[in-house]
């Protein structure tokens, strides 16, 4: 019988190409699973980079990742740039690849990793879009009581901009993180950290009405009860596609020609926190941004902002 042959072996071998590409894509579960088991990332973080991955296989093609240099992966960054991605998906890409690569050191599949070397993600940044004060009012306006679920909606929207939370964590949501009498609710963001998030009265009073008129209905639907906050049509939790829709159809009701995400109301969240004179330190906070200097873009989509007010306004601007 053959000896079995180690992972470093396998991809140092003279095997045909397809099985190369099947030993990459065996490695890259391995990998996949090292960052569930060993490293708690996110379930959504994990399938991210698990869609990074695919492409950084297809890219590959057959050849050995040890082998590569940091030549090789500009070559694949440029390769990323060319599909047309956006700088943002770009970044995660590398951060991807750069994780791998000290996946292969510590499993003893590379001896370094020229992925340290690409351009960080700091250089891809870009700045986020933001809505206007008055956008972000006809928004929120936009869901009328005709709307067959504008009880859930008018909250769900509210509890966006009032809390700067992402999609997934306004879908993680549960009924018993909410604090109403004192303002705030509990978030669980990404790596399952949690924090406390204060919460404005408008976005209580909404809440409070859906909880009231609108959720007990939904919840009878499902064939059992969860205990998510905002439910679908079919009383099961609210999904991030499901969400997005959500977002996109109040958009174009309120005539907002500009793109928006649920992510452009975490932006604007932040923008506006910092306009009225809000600390940064305490905006990092609420976002539940691990680093400062994450949190630091809105200073710089701020100061945009006013250099607009200085060129209108002063006379000799």
């Amino acid at each position: 019988m053959a000896p079995r042959l180690t992972k470093l072996q396998k991809l140092q071998s003279g095997a045909s190409a397809p099985k190369k590409v099947a030993a990459e894509d065996s490695l890259c579960a391995d990998y996949l699973n090292y960052l569930k088991r060993e490293c708690h990332l996110a379930a959504n973080t994990v399938a991210a980079y698990g869609r990074d991955m695919k492409q950084f296989v297809t890219w590959l093609d057959g050849r050995k990742p040890a082998g590569l240099s940091i030549s090789d992966l500009s070559a694949f960054v440029g390769f990323l740039h060319d599909k047309g991605l956006a700088p943002a998906s770009i970044s995660r890409n590398v951060v991807a690849v750069r994780t791998f690569y000290k996946y292969l050191q510590l499993e003893g599949l590379a001896t370094d990793n020229p992925a340290e070397l690409l351009a960080t993600q700091k250089s891809w940044q870009r700045m986020p879009g933001v809505m206007s004060p008055s956008e972000v009012e006809s928004f929120l306006q936009a869901v009328k009581k005709s709307d067959a679920f504008w009880e859930r909606d008018r909250a769900l929207l509210e509890v966006l901009y009032a809390t700067g939370c992402r999609a997934s964590e306004v879908c993680s949501l549960r009924v018993m993180d909410l604090s109403l009498s004192e303002k705030h609710l509990r978030c669980h963001g990404k790596g399952d950290k949690q924090r406390m998030v204060p919460i404005g009265g408008r976005a209580i009073a909404s809440i409070e009405l859906y909880l009231q008129q609108a959720r007990g209905k939904l919840a009878d639907r499902a064939p059992q009860q969860c205990d998510e906050l905002f439910l679908s049509r079919g009383g099961r939790p609210l999904d991030r596609v499901q969400l997005w829709r959500l977002v996109k159809r109040y958009a174009d009701r309120a005539g907002i020609l500009s793109k928006i995400s649920p992510h452009s109301l975490r932006h604007s969240f932040a923008t506006h926190l910092l306009a009225g004179g809000a600390d940064l330190r305490q905006v990092q906070e609420m976002l539940g941004h691990a680093s400062i200097q994450t949190t630091q873009i809105y200073t710089h989509v701020e100061h945009s902002r006013l250099q607009k007010v200085h060129t209108q306004y002063h006379p000799r601007a």
